[in-house]
């Protein structure tokens, strides 16, 4: 672990399985997944969780059918406006994706607003720090943060490159989440990462609990 900071990450999949699963369509899965991540929020928030990042929504996503997509968004507007009950919980908001205003950004300008609404209105939290990637991948992230190393004076070394990662202040990840039975990274996090457990689960996120969070966290004692 690092520094005494718990630093935990979630890719948050499976959410239309559970949907097919139950004859229902994938956007009511993703409804679920939104709640669950709630609950996961105010769960790690009574934990000593100090960092939890989540896997909102990748630079891949976007081919997904637009109406998923259409929805996808309007539940990360809706997650970036639970103000009132992150400021009950002391949850800080950080976002890391590609820059709105840089080339190949997609993020909407409606959720645009929302998430720098979220970071303003919780920005004098004190407790936990939930960073939500959006329109994130990790190999784009690496790849701005080497462009803009080669083309700065800096010293070509790890330190200076982690420097120009989207937010070169979140700690490494002390355990990694990944939900619905796939044992795979899907580009998430690659830097931060490195000395990361991993817990792998066969419940997809709709269905992963405090008792899976816990776990998880275990992991990181041993």
């Amino acid at each position: 672990m690092n520094s005494n900071l718990l630093h935990v990450a979630c890719i948050m999949d499976g959410n239309g399985r559970w949907a097919g699963k139950r004859g229902l369509p994938r956007t009511a899965g993703h409804t679920a997944g939104e709640e669950s991540l709630a609950d996961i929020v105010r769960a790690a928030s009574k934990r000593e969780v100090d960092y939890l990042t989540v896997f909102g929504f990748s630079t891949e996503n976007w081919v997904r059918p637009r109406a998923e997509v259409r929805h996808i968004l309007g539940l990360h507007k809706k997650l970036f406006g639970r103000i009132k009950e992150l400021n009950e919980n002391n949850v800080r908001i950080n976002w890391i994706g590609r820059p709105f205003d840089e080339p190949g950004s997609r993020t909407p300008l409606y959720v645009q607003r929302a998430i720098r609404k979220a970071i303003d209105d919780t920005s004098k939290n004190t407790g936990m720090v939930l960073t939500v990637a959006f329109d994130y991948g990790s190999r784009s992230e690496l790849t701005r943060a080497a462009v803009k190393l080669v083309t700065s004076d800096q010293e070509l070394t790890p330190t200076n490159l982690q420097s120009w990662l989207y937010d070169a202040s979140l700690p490494p990840v002390d355990v990694l989440v990944r939900t619905s039975g796939e044992s795979r990274i899907s580009n998430f996090l690659l830097w931060q990462i490195k000395s990361a457990k991993i817990y792998f689960t066969e419940r997809p996120w709709p269905d992963f609990d405090d008792v899976d969070l816990d776990a998880a966290i275990a992991l990181t004692k041993i």
